[in-house]
C-alpha cells in the first residue's frame, strides 16, 4: 500500500473522530547517557574509595514519561483524540499539562497520586555497539491504580465511546487485572491492546490472566524480554530468545505462544517485529541506518504506530513496517516536540522508497 493511501486512511479516521482512551502511569524520567559501562563503573568505584564526589560531563536530561503518557503524546501528535487517564501530584500536576499544552485533542483526565521517577542508563556497548536501556523506577502510586479511580459516570462515558482502549505497565500496578477488565467491560466496541510492561516477577500472575477465556484482550504488545518471561513461565525454554536471536528464532517464539495463550501477538524487539494469532507469523526488520538519539520510550512510539494501524486496519506486514517507521522517526529525533503528522509522512515516504 502506497504511503498516500495509508495517510488517506488516517486522516479518515481522524474525520470520523476515532477516539483512543490510554492509561494509567505516569513517570518523571532522568535519562543518563553512557558512552562506556566499564569506565563509568570504574569511576563509581574510584569515588567509593573517597567516600563520594562528582563524576562529570555525563550528559543527562529530564522528562516527562511512563508509557501511557508516551503513547498518549505520539497519537496526539499524529492528530488522534486521546482521553490520557493517570495520576499527578501537586509538583508534578503543572508539568504534564504544561507538556500536552499544544495537543489540544489530548484531554487530561488526572487523579491525585504521586507519579513514578525513573533514572534511566541509556548504554552503549563498545563491543558491537548496540544499546541497551536499564531503567531503575520508583513507581509511585502508579502501583495503585484501579477501577476506583474511573468510576464516574463521565469517565464510563468515555470509555463506552472509545473505539481502542490501551492498557500498559500493568506490571507495576497492583491493581492492574482489576483496572484492566472493568475498563474492558465498559467499552464494548473498543479495540483492546495491552503492554504489560516488565513481567518477569509476575509472570505467572499474567498468564493466568491471559488464559482466563474472559480477559477481553484483543492484541498483547510485548518486547524480547517479556516474551522470554512468558516462554519461560509456560515451560518453552526451547524457544527462549538467546542473546544472539534472529529472524527464525523471532518467528518460533512468537507463534508458539500465541498458539498456547490463544492471543494475538505484536513482538519488537531490537532486531525486527512480528505478529502472530499461532497460525502465519509475519516479520518485519527494523529500519536500518536510524540515527539513534534516545532510547526511552522507543517502545510507546512503536506502541501507538501500532495501534493506529488496527484501527485503519492496515494489513499484517504493513502495519509492522509502519510502526518500525515511526519508532525509527521517534528514537532518530532531537526532540520529540518537533514530531508531527507532516514530518511522519515525509519520513515514511523517504524510507518507503528507497
Amino acid at each position: 500500500m502506497d504511503p498516500i493511501t495509508i495517510f488517506d486512511k488516517i486522516n479518515d479516521a481522524q474525520c470520523n473522530n476515532k477516539s483512543i482512551t490510554v492509561l494509567h502511569d505516569f513517570f518523571i524520567d532522568r535519562i543518563i547517557k553512557i558512552k562506556n559501562i566499564d569506565e563509568f563503573f570504574i569511576c563509581i568505584k574510584e569515588k567509593t574509595k573517597y567516600g563520594g564526589g562528582s563524576i562529570r560531563g555525563i550528559p543527562t536530561t529530564q522528562i516527562e514519561g511512563g508509557n501511557a503518557v508516551n503513547i498518549a503524546y505520539c497519537l496526539g501528535k499524529l492528530g488522534f483524540d486521546v482521553d490520557l487517564f493517570t495520576i499527578t501530584d501537586d509538583s508534578s500536576d503543572m508539568n504534564l499539562k504544561y507538556f500536552f499544552k499544544d495537543l489540544p485533542k489530548v484531554k487530561l483526565h488526572l487523579s491525585n497520586g504521586k507519579p513514578g521517577y525513573t533514572t534511566s542508563l541509556e548504554i552503549q556497548n563498545c563491543i558491537d555497539l548496540s544499546n541497551s536501556n536499564i531503567m531503575i523506577s520508583d513507581v509511585g502510586e502508579n502501583s495503585n491504580f484501579g477501577s476506583d479511580r474511573l468510576n464516574s459516570p463521565d469517565y464510563k462515558e468515555i470509555l463506552v465511546n472509545s473505539d481502542a482502549v490501551i492498557l500498559v505497565n500493568w506490571a507495576s500496578n497492583w491493581k492492574g487485572t482489576d483496572l484492566l477488565k472493568h475498563v474492558f467491560k465498559n467499552s464494548p466496541k473498543a479495540l483492546h491492546f495491552v503492554d504489560p510492561a516488565d513481567i518477569q516477577t509476575r509472570s505467572k500472575e499474567f498468564c493466568t490472566l491471559l488464559r482466563d477465556p474472559n480477559n477481553m484482550i484483543d492484541i498483547l504488545s510485548i518486547n524480547e524480554n517479556e516474551c522470554n518471561s512468558l516462554l519461560f513461565e509456560l515451560d518453552l525454554k526451547n524457544f527462549y530468545l538467546s542473546k544472539k536471536y534472529d529472524r527464525i528464532n523471532i518467528e518460533m517464539a512468537i507463534k508458539e505462544l500465541a498458539k498456547q495463550l490463544g492471543v494475538f501477538i505484536d513482538l519488537h524487539t531490537r532486531y525486527g517485529c512480528a505478529c502472530s494469532y499461532g497460525d502465519e507469523v509475519y516479520f518485519e526488520y527494523n529500519i536500518k541506518n536510524t540515527i539513534l538519539r534516545n532510547l526511552t520510550g522507543a517502545g510507546d512510539s512503536w506502541d501507538a504506530a501500532d495501534i493506529i494501524g488496527h484501527l485503519i486496519e492496515l494489513p499484517p506486514q504493513e502495519r509492522l513496517f509502519f510502526s518500525n517507521v515511526f519508532a525509527s522517526l521517534y528514537i532518530s529525533i532531537e526532540n520529540r516536540q518537533l514530531i508531527s503528522l507532516e514530518k511522519f509522512f515525509d519520513y515514511y515516504c523517504n524510507i518507503y522508497n528507497k
